[in-house]
C-alpha cells in the first residue's frame, strides 16, 4: 500500500495549529502515539503507535492499523483475535504529533491482548501519600475471551504476545 498523501509541513506554527493541512509530525523513530477510545462510551481503550504505513492503511480502510514496537512490524488490530477496530473518527492534536481514534470494536469487544475491553484495567491509588509500595486495583478487568486459545501460546495469558522461546 502506498504511503499517505501527507502534505509538506506547513511553514508556520499557526498553520500547523490552526490550518486545514494534515501534516502529521512523526517522532525520530517514525512513530506517532495514538489514543483509541470507544466511540460509544468514550472509555480509553488503548495507547498504541502508528508509522506512516499504519496511518495510510487506517485512513484507506477505516480499520485501525498500528506499528508494534515489540514485534517490529505493522499489524491490523484484531488480525489474530477478531477484535478489530472500525474507525468512526480520527483526530490529530494541536501540533499534529499525536492522534485520537474513536472506534467501534468488533468480535468479543476486547481491545487488550490480555483479553480485556481496555488496556487500562488497573487503577493506581492517588492521594494516599508515599508510604511504601503502591498496590494496583483491578477495574472492569473481566476477560472477554481466553487469550491462550486465541493467541495459541501460554505467554499470551501472562500478558505478552512475544513468540514463546
Amino acid at each position: 500500500m502506498s504511503k499517505p498523501t501527507v502534505s509538506p509541513a506547513p511553514d508556520s506554527k499557526t498553520e500547523i495549529e490552526e490550518g486545514t493541512v494534515f501534516a502529521p509530525r512523526f517522532d525520530a523513530d517514525g512513530l506517532l502515539p495514538v489514543v483509541a477510545t470507544s466511540a460509544e462510551t468514550g472509555d480509553v481503550l488503548m495507547l498504541a503507535f502508528m508509522n506512516e504505513e499504519a496511518l495510510a492503511r487506517t485512513i484507506a480502510t477505516g480499520e485501525a492499523h498500528y506499528w508494534s514496537r515489540s514485534r517490529g512490524r505493522l499489524w491490523r488490530k484484531g488480525e489474530e483475535s477478531g477484535n478489530t477496530q472500525r474507525v468512526v473518527e480520527l483526530r490529530t492534536d494541536c501540533d499534529q504529533d499525536a492522534l485520537w481514534l474513536k472506534v467501534e470494536t468488533t468480535g468479543a469487544g476486547a481491545n487488550c491482548h490480555t483479553a480485556r475491553k481496555s488496556c487500562f484495567y488497573r487503577a493506581v491509588p492517588v492521594g494516599a501519600g508515599s508510604g511504601g509500595g503502591v498496590s494496583l486495583r483491578f477495574v472492569d478487568a473481566e476477560r472477554q475471551f481466553d487469550p491462550e486459545a486465541v493467541y495459541r501460546h501460554a505467554g499470551a495469558a501472562k500478558g505478552t504476545l512475544k513468540s514463546p522461546e
